[in-house]
């Protein structure tokens, strides 16, 4: 064998990883499309063993991702044990609502120093705990990090130019997902503030419930302006007061996410507003989109913790009034558009303004 192959070949050996991706949902297949497309060795965990068996026999996931064919090297299972065995990184994308327990479950098969990277947007209901705080109470001995950013999975498997943030103390922890993950159309930009990414994504989804409700009522472009950067507004001076760093809001986490969000119909909690916002009954909206919309539990969860601790969100007290109330959306803007005239960006009036 010639020399430069040898050498090409055992660089190419060098760049392979053992990474793995639990949870195979949208978001979850998404990533493992990547990973795989990017020479890496993906253990593809799922529960459903009909679903696994599906990916091994035809390489596609139709119930998530249909016509969609992934590509390389992924290993479909539903052993975790062995799934994350060999792992130098491992991806969560599980549901918020069972994120612990699954967690929880197999906490003794992680190993010490073993990357968790939480793919996750949402809020635990008891204690309103982050995915990352959960795999620091249930995993401490691993390095924790969070992806979040506007990252419609829809466009990603079909490799349109989409950007994500990795958020992590560690900056080993930062190049080491760059590096997996970062390709010609996926770009992985850095963050050190946990909290604040993780908590963008999870709030942006309430807004974009909000804004599939005003396109379904043929609301103009700018009232739909007014709501995104209201929403921009609110979720940060939320997120400020328990600690993230407001600068945050300013990236691909924070407005970048909400955006994508708040404009696309390619968004499961768009799509849940804009089948409400036509009269479908929110049960009846969840059930026709057929997977997770986090938003509308993660509504609940911030109502509740807004009022506990003061902060002033007019949206999220609407958007709940309409959902679980008798209000109409009208009547939310109308509200809106009545109440005191104050700060336009937060953080720059003085700390008393509160509107």
């Amino acid at each position: 064998m010639p020399e430069n192959t040898a050498s090409q070949d055992k660089e190419t050996q060098e760049r392979v990883h053992d990474v793995t991706v639990l949870g195979g949902g949208s978001f979850g297949t998404a990533m493992a499309k990547v990973l795989g497309e990017n020479g890496h060795r993906v253990h593809f965990w799922m529960r459903d063993e009909a679903q696994v068996n599906e990916v091994r026999d035809t390489r596609i996931n139709s119930r998530y991702m249909p016509g969609i064919k992934l590509e390389g090297d992924i290993q479909p299972t539903s052993d975790f044990e062995d799934a994350i065995g060999k792992s130098e990184i491992v991806f969560v994308a599980i549901p918020s609502k069972a994120f612990r327990a699954v967690i929880r479950q197999h906490s003794d098969q992680f190993r010490e120093g073993q990357i968790v990277i939480s793919l996750t947007k949402g809020i635990e209901e008891h204690g309103f705990k982050l995915m990352s705080e959960i795999l620091q109470e249930e995993i401490p001995r691993c390095q924790i990090g969070v992806l979040s950013g506007p990252n419609l999975a829809a466009e990603i498997v079909n490799r349109d130019l989409t950007a994500t943030v990795i958020a992590a103390k560690d900056p080993d922890v930062r190049r080491a997902v760059q590096d997996l993950l970062g390709c010609e159309y996926f770009r992985v930009y850095a963050n050190v503030d946990i909290y604040g990414v993780e908590l963008a994504g999870a709030l942006k989804n309430i807004y974009a419930i909000v804004a599939g409700m005003a396109s379904a009522l043929d609301m103009g472009e700018n009232a739909k302006a007014m709501l995104i950067t209201r929403g921009l507004a609110e979720m940060s001076r939320f997120a400020v007061s328990l600690g993230a760093n407001p600068m945050t809001f300013m990236g691909l986490a924070g407005v970048g996410d909400l955006i994508a969000t708040c404009t696309s119909s390619k968004s499961r909690n768009f799509r849940v507003g804009y089948a409400v916002g036509k009269g479908k009954q929110l049960d009846d909206a969840v059930a026709e989109l057929g997977q997770v919309a986090e938003g509308i539990y993660t509504l609940k969860l911030v109502k509740e913790k807004s009022e506990a601790i003061g902060i002033y969100m007019p949206l999220v007290r609407g958007l709940y009034e309409i959902l679980y109330g008798s209000a109409s959306i009208n009547a939310v803007i109308n509200s809106l558009m009545m109440a005191v005239q104050n700060s336009d960006v937060e953080f720059i009036l003085p700390r008393t303004i509160t509107q």
